[in-house]
């Protein structure tokens, strides 16, 4: 297997409540990584991870309305503190983009909510789609969603054609105008579903 040179957190967007940022800093004490938190006045907080070569990697968070919030990239060269950020970026739910670097390749990770959607590998500036992840259950309910439309479109159809038939029976104008609301309100009802 190939040894990797590097892991370049290119986009990382990390949101943590208070309990999640103190898990954040405990995930990474509990495996012996050196971590220095400077607190600003305005709330924010800057973590400082140091691997056992001395290397730096620095995550700002940001207060915003109550939570926690990193946005940036690192580049990291050691294993155990490249797997403590993926595990972070995974249990707390987090966004990112990750290149693992190795000697002639690139493996390229796209994180969503926690989870990985999407691995290409990189040789030479060429992308290869590796894996992709395919909401099969979500498009089955925005299927079957638009299917429950369509029916209603079909029974706002049906209700017109009957209307249409009884003003074509009636006899006096009020019948008429009173079908008419009826079937102005269908046709209003009707660019809503079509929309």
């Amino acid at each position: 297997m190939a040894q990797r040179l590097a892991t370049e957190y290119v986009k990382t967007c990390l949101t943590l409540t208070e309990a999640e940022m103190i898990q954040f800093i405990q995930l990474f004490e509990s495996e012996n990584v050196f971590l220095q938190a400077k607190v600003a006045e305005n709330g924010d907080q800057e973590i400082i991870l140091k691997d056992n070569s001395g290397e730096e990697v620095v995550l700002a968070f940001e207060r915003r309305k109550g939570k926690f919030v990193c946005e940036g990239s690192c580049r990291v060269n050691d294993p155990l503190l490249s797997n403590l950020i993926r595990k972070a970026v995974s249990r707390f739910k987090g966004d990112a983009i990750v290149n693992r670097i190795y000697p002639a390749f690139t493996m390229n990770y796209v994180y969503k909510r926690g989870s990985v959607v999407r691995i290409s590998e990189i040789v030479s500036g060429k992308h290869k789609l590796v894996y992709e992840y395919k909401d099969t259950v979500g498009q089955f309910e925005r299927l079957y969603r638009k299917q429950h439309v369509e029916r209603q479109i079909q029974t706002v159809y049906t209700r017109i054609d009957e209307l249409l038939d009884k003003r074509n029976r009636s006899d006096t104008t009020d019948d008429q105008r009173g079908v008419d609301e009826q079937l102005t309100q269908l046709a209003r009802k009707l660019f809503e579903l079509e929309a």
